[in-house]
């Protein structure tokens, strides 16, 4: 029973974390990778409070991103290629799409789209790890799916 419980209490307390299902990396690890992030992207959740990053604007605020879809954030211009991959319905941002996206934004973009435009996101990041950790940590920073 106790062993039950606790797996349980595990779970729940994981929730965040596996927000769509599929975050493997490592939130905490993924917290210190964010710091390549925060010249462009910050984090503010729905009450205004400030939850990563600082005051910048370059890119969007990526709170909700896990589980959502590319140019959600209302007010942010998003490249043309972008919102092409915005207005296809069954494009929503899992483990594997913001993997493949943070590696390399406009390559990413141009094979699932099929047009030649360039992201606004010339940042790439290096390691597949940092980019499966961040992912967890922006998982950790999502709300949480409604029941």
């Amino acid at each position: 029973m106790f062993r039950t419980l606790t797996l349980m209490a595990a779970a729940t307390l994981a929730a965040p974390a596996f927000a769509d299902g599929h975050a493997t990396g490592d939130a905490a690890a993924g917290e210190k990778a964010f710091r390549q992030c925060i010249s462009c992207h910050v984090v503010v959740n729905d009450e205004g409070e400030t939850l990563a990053g600082k005051k910048a604007k370059t890119g969007p605020n990526l709170y909700g991103i896990v589980g959502g879809k590319f140019g959600m954030i209302d007010g942010f211009k998003y490249s043309d290629i972008n919102q092409l991959a915005a207005s296809m319905e069954d494009l929503v941002i899992t483990e594997e799409v913001f993997v493949a996206y943070a590696q390399d934004p406009t390559g990413y973009l141009r094979e699932v789209t099929g047009d030649k435009g360039r992201s606004k996101m010339t940042y790439k990041v290096r390691k597949e790890e940092d980019a499966l950790n961040i992912y967890a940590y922006l998982a950790t920073l999502s709300p949480l799916p409604e029941s």
